[in-house]
């Protein structure tokens, strides 16, 4: 690791991303006083908010931790370096994201939208965190979540086996199981 200042070390992200979709529950959700304080409580130093389509504007108001930061933005090419950045992402639950978190071994709280129809993608993410792979909230739940989430109880993604994700996709696209 080369030299980057000790102001950089300091610094802990939770990226927050809801892909290109509309999820302003969300974003709101994340949002309120007690999710951010339990975020600073934990040690994060800043929030930064991917809002896709939203019309919700989160609000850069202070919270109990003054020097705290919070930012956002609508889209990005591409939320790599965001996620690389983050030491925590809480995501909508597009397979893409999680995937991607999931590779660059970040803890992940997937946050499901239960505004869509039909929702696949929350199969995904509750099977990834029953192997405790992610948490998985609502965003009423969320900060419960946060609050009792230990990071170091998360298993890290081995992509090596890729058996079981293979059938869960199959069984997503709604292909039988073998």
């Amino acid at each position: 690791m080369g030299e980057k200042g000790g102001t950089m070390k300091d610094k802990r992200v939770v990226f927050v991303t809801v892909g290109t979709t509309c999820f302003d529950a969300l974003v709101r959700a994340v949002d309120t006083p007690e999710v951010k304080n339990e975020l600073f409580k934990k040690g994060y130093t800043n929030i930064l908010i991917q809002m896709g389509r939203g019309s919700y504007i989160p609000t850069k108001s202070a919270v109990e931790n003054e020097s705290a930061v919070l930012e956002y933005f609508t889209f990005s090419s591409s939320i790599a370096d965001y996620l690389k950045e983050a030491s925590l992402v809480i995501s909508h639950a597009g397979s893409g994201s999680i995937f991607e978190t999931l590779r660059l071994g970040k803890p992940l709280i997937v946050v499901v939208n239960e505004d869509l129809m039909d929702n696949h993608q929350s199969e995904l993410a509750e099977e990834l965190a029953e192997r405790k792979h992610l948490l998985c909230a609502r965003p009423q739940t969320l900060y419960e979540t946060i609050a009792d989430m230990d990071t170091r109880s998360l298993v890290p993604y081995q992509p090596g086996d890729a058996e079981p994700v293979a059938k869960l996709i199959s069984r997503y696209l709604g292909f039988p199981d073998d």
